[in-house]
């Protein structure tokens, strides 16, 4: 059986659009690590600003100062020190950006005119302790993560649509089928198809985390993510978890993302003649839930936890709600993804190894 499984790696890998479509994923996870550290803009306020590794010199240099539990009086120094001040007929304070934790500070506690808005820490985080420090980094590796975890999914749909289809009426199989008998190929297929999604989603996390440990250390991993510039992500997920947890749960999704994407693909490709029609149905099966909103609460949730679309979205179950405790929803990710990679391997084998025969 090991052998079988080799093998079928081996024919996985071997195909250039395979090795083309991995390529292009890992040059966009280093384009966009990239471009995005040297598009960092930063200022301390006091005249000295920079971009690219000047600016993320300066964020950690600000974030050291003011690092910690986020308390009333630190919220007072920051304002005295960090928020710039305008007039009456001046710009809005709050859309002022000079650095990240300005930028935070300024949204959550400044008014216009960039004094205190009247709000405590307790009013905005309740009990929360947030902890404060140089999170601007790893936030943003955590936003091209979503981009790459949605191209990665399609790449192993284009890796695995191939697997079964491709073999109808091959010589191959049949010199197989012939010594090892028609269940272990079809078996060796599925076990191979799932290892092909997981080693390459390997290599994609891989790729993504040590880029951005070069370009910004190690700092801020235990840090809150609640306490940071709006965008998109860390206003959507409204839990007071560390920039190194937020990771985690991601890098957990972009597995799960995988071996439920394989799952399907490999029923598609087993009930297709054609790679080109199974590729297509693939891609079809795949994205069709991003049309269906998913709730916010309820056990309606889970469901539409099953599809893998939504675990490459990230923030659509990051920001569903808790399960109880610490535990969020997105930990439904993981049997949910087991589950359609195993019963998508079962049924995949079931229908080559009776195509064949008949």
């Amino acid at each position: 059986m090991k052998n079988l499984i080799c093998f079928e790696l081996r024919k996985i890998f071997s195909k250039r659009l395979t090795q083309a479509a991995l390529a292009a994923v890992l040059l966009l996870s280093a384009f966009l690590a990239f471009s995005t550290y040297q598009n960092k803009y930063a200022s301390d306020g006091v005249g000295r600003e920079g971009t690219g590794r000047d600016a993320v010199e300066i964020e950690k240099a600000v974030a050291a100062k003011y690092s910690g539990i986020l308390t009333d009086e630190g919220v007072q120094r920051m304002l005295s020190e960090l928020v710039p001040k305008s007039g009456e007929n001046g710009l809005n304070a709050i859309y002022i950006f000079q650095n990240t934790l300005q930028s935070a500070v300024s949204a959550r506690f400044a008014d216009a005119q960039g004094n205190w808005n009247g709000l405590r820490v307790a009013d905005v985080f309740g009990d929360a302790a947030v902890k404060i420090g140089y999170v601007d980094g790893w936030l943003s590796t955590s936003r091209n993560m979503t981009r790459v975890s949605a191209v990665f999914a399609i790449f192993v749909i284009v890796m695995l649509a191939p697997v079964f289809c491709g073999e109808y009426g091959g010589v191959d199989y049949l010199i197989l089928s012939s010594k090892y008998g028609r269940t272990r190929c079809a078996a060796a297929k599925v076990i191979a198809g799932i290892l092909a999604a997981l080693s390459t989603a390997a290599v994609v996390l891989a790729v993504n985390f040590l880029a951005a440990f070069a370009f910004y250390g190690g700092e801020g991993l235990d840090c809150s993510i609640l306490f940071a510039q709006l965008t998109a992500l860390e206003g959507s997920v409204p839990f007071n978890i560390t920039c190194g947890t937020l990771l985690a749960y991601q890098a957990v999704l972009t597995v799960t993302c995988a071996i439920g994407t394989a799952g399907v693909t490999l029923v598609l490709s087993a009930a297709c003649e054609n790679q080109n029609v199974a590729l297509a149905a693939s891609a079809t099966v795949y994205a069709l839930p991003i049309l269906f909103p998913i709730p916010e609460t309820g056990v309606k949730l889970l469901p539409l936890a099953l599809f893998p679309a939504y675990h490459a979205q990230f923030v659509a179950l990051m920001s569903a709600g808790r399960i109880s405790g610490a535990l969020l929803y997105a930990v439904w990710a993981v049997p949910a993804a087991t589950a359609l990679a195993a019963t998508g391997g079962a049924v995949s084998r079931g229908i080559f190894a009776r195509r064949q025969v008949s």
